[in-house]
């Protein structure tokens, strides 16, 4: 089987930037070196507080790679605007509370389903691929066809949490997935011990991963992360 694609979500580069200020380490540098490693895009999310990525940011990375570049956002006129833009090759839209840490859940594009339609209808018509990141729920996925968006990304962190039943549920999401027309990404909390059971799954073709590989890079460099990640892609694919 074809392994999944492996997006590197550089956003926490840019919070240990931002934690004492200046230019150090560089966002666009260490997409630059995750292309070299192997991946096969790049993924940032540029929240309304700038907590991680900047504009610049996105501006200077858009303007110097040509790999594929997906755009984490919330359904706002503000961020609409901006991926209009910038033209990445795919925006991925999730829920966004400025209170957290980081994305807690999945999008609710069922109750959301009369908000999120222009905006999907517009990113589409800028010629961006729409995703949206959601819980592996039923009633969600159906939703997600019916916006029309191409592409769903399943959040994966109850799985990761270790919550019992939830590689179960990622498998039968997945499988719908793909009985909806759909692409199926999938992403969050991902590992060295829990990406290959995601990647063996024949519907999955995508993880984006990023805040375990910047904190195995601290250790063993980015490059090797990477790398390491990639063979446990390769050998869930190939199980």
């Amino acid at each position: 089987m074809i392994p999944p694609r492996l997006g590197v979500n550089i956003d926490h580069v840019a919070t240990l930037r931002n934690a004492r200020g200046g230019a150090h380490p560089d966002p666009l540098a260490a997409a630059l070196a995750a292309l070299d490693a192997g991946a096969d895009g790049i993924t940032l999310h540029l929240r309304e507080d700038r907590r991680h990525i900047r504009d610049d940011d996105l501006a200077r990375i858009r303007a110097a790679i040509t790999a594929p570049i997906n755009l984490e956002m919330a359904a706002t006129d503000e961020m609409v605007d901006i991926a209009c833009r910038a033209a990445p090759h795919a925006c991925c839209i999730v829920p966004e509370r400025r209170q957290e840490v980081t994305t807690e859940g999945g999008l609710d594009a069922a109750g959301g389903f009369d908000t999120l339609r222009p905006v999907v209808r517009r990113l589409c018509d800028a010629g961006i691929r729409v995703s949206l990141f959601i819980d592996p729920e039923p009633l969600q996925l159906q939703a997600a066809a019916a916006l029309s968006a191409p592409v769903v990304e399943l959040h994966t962190g109850a799985y990761a949490a270790g919550r019992a039943g939830e590689l179960e549920r990622l498998e039968e999401a997945a499988a719908l997935t793909t009985a909806l027309g759909l692409e199926c990404h999938a992403g969050h909390g991902l590992t060295y011990d829990n990406a290959g059971p995601v990647a063996a799954m024949p519907a999955v073709r995508e993880l984006n991963i990023g805040h375990f590989l910047i904190g195995e890079a601290l250790l063993i460099g980015l490059p090797e992360a990477i790398r390491r990640m990639l063979a446990v892609i390769k050998v869930g694919a190939n199980a």
